[in-house]
């Protein structure tokens, strides 16, 4: 098992010693933030490990437990993922990795045992559930921009913080001079770096289908666009989504996401910055996956517009499911109809222009020329400017 201890401290200190002009400086938000973070999360760093060696005694199993057919849902950040995955989640074929099973239960032992309170508080009349449901509304159904929730799955690079070696570290740390370069890990990273970072990932995924007891999983993983490689070796039976949108929408949409989601840990920023990680980012994270897959013909992979999956949704999931060779399961259509509800109910408050960000339709055009070619997608010539829109639900 693998742990990242020099970039722990490395973060750590330039948190509280040398963060000056850099984009966490010592705020009073920021100090709050980062003493309430180093009382939690050592210790619970702590815990976790300890029931990671907690499993390898009682439930040795685990480490040779099979990861048939994973799916993996990659692509730009912004491009549909969220809908995809919580709408396959809601098919019992799958399992994925909740935020509660992230953060609280990454153990074989911590989820056999939090099922066993689960059963017996039914029993009981189900008091803590509802009291958890009420504090999870209050706290993170307050986020304004991506819907979450602790029962609800969440994106796969979020458990590679149990090894403090994931670009969603820099997140709560955003100073990107001190981490490796994620956002092109294959191409990046030494070999036996990412071995690790990828052994500690499987071994997650080997957990977690151990003590769940399901047979097939899906990811949902935007981070992953930049390891398709080593994912595919790590996981020769994996089959593969790449989500596809258009430039004009992805784009903004995810430098107002990332800005926003560090700004929850380090304070609001006067204008939108990280503008040239972000352009670098999602330049890789469309053309590298696509060049892997154009060498890698395979009907394990489908390469998927973020138009034809929100206008057709049930008929490109049996399309695949047949592709794949997932079992086609019964009232897909009513697991579809709830999940188009439940994606619609959420109402973003946020809005954003990309002009406002520094860009100009005709910008966004040339840098990503190949991607409107290949794909065809509108270039909106006759768009008005100043044109604002909200942060669309399925993201």
């Amino acid at each position: 098992m693998h742990y990242n201890f020099p970039l722990f401290w490395r973060t750590f200190y330039r948190s509280f010693f040398a963060s000056k002009n850099t984009p966490a400086p010592l705020n009073r938000r920021r100090i709050i933030f980062l003493i309430l973070f180093y009382l939690v999360w050592p210790l619970g760093s702590l815990f976790h490990w300890f029931c990671f060696w907690l499993d390898d005694i009682f439930f040795p199993a685990h480490k040779t437990h099979p990861v048939e057919k994973p799916l993996f849902i990659i692509g730009n950040l912004r491009s549909g993922s969220t809908f995809l995955h919580r709408l396959l989640s809601r098919d019992t074929t799958f399992t994925s990795l909740t935020t509660w099973d992230i953060y609280l239960t990454p153990s074989v032992i911590q989820k056999k045992f939090t099922k066993f309170i689960s059963r017996l508080d039914n029993k009981l009349g189900g008091h803590l559930h509802r009291l958890l449901y009420a504090f999870d509304r209050r706290t993170l159904g307050q986020f304004k921009i991506h819907p979450i929730s602790f029962f609800q799955p969440e994106e796969d690079e979020n458990i590679l913080m149990h090894a403090w070696d994931s670009f969603w570290v820099t997140f709560l740390f955003p100073f990107m001079d001190e981490f490796p370069n994620y956002q092109h890990f294959d191409e990046a990273l030494p070999p036996e770096r990412k071995r690790k970072i990828m052994a500690f990932y499987k071994s997650m995924l080997q957990r977690h289908l151990y003590a769940t007891g399901k047979k097939y999983y899906v990811a949902k993983a935007p981070a992953f666009s930049a390891k398709i490689e080593t994912l595919a070796e790590f996981f020769p039976d994996a089959r593969i989504i790449y989500l596809v949108r258009n430039p004009l929408d992805m784009l903004p949409s995810t430098v107002s996401w990332i800005n926003y989601s560090r700004a929850v840990f380090t304070g609001p920023h006067k204008k939108y910055i990280y503008l040239d990680e972000i352009l670098d980012l999602t330049q890789h994270w469309y053309r590298h996956p696509l060049q892997y897959l154009d060498a890698h013909p395979s009907p394990r992979h489908l390469i998927l517009t973020y138009d034809d999956l929100i206008q057709r949704p049930e008929q490109v999931i049996r399309g695949f499911y047949e592709q794949f060779g997932y079992p086609d399961k019964p009232g897909l259509e009513k697991i579809v109809d709830e999940a188009v509800k439940e994606t619609l109910a959420f109402r973003s408050e946020h809005t954003y222009s990309y002009e406002e960000m520094g860009f100009t339709r005709e910008q966004i055009v040339e840098t990503f020329a190949d991607i409107f070619e290949r794909f065809g997608f509108d270039k909106r010539e006759h768009e008005l400017a100043g044109y604002r829109t909200t942060v669309s639900v399925l993201d």
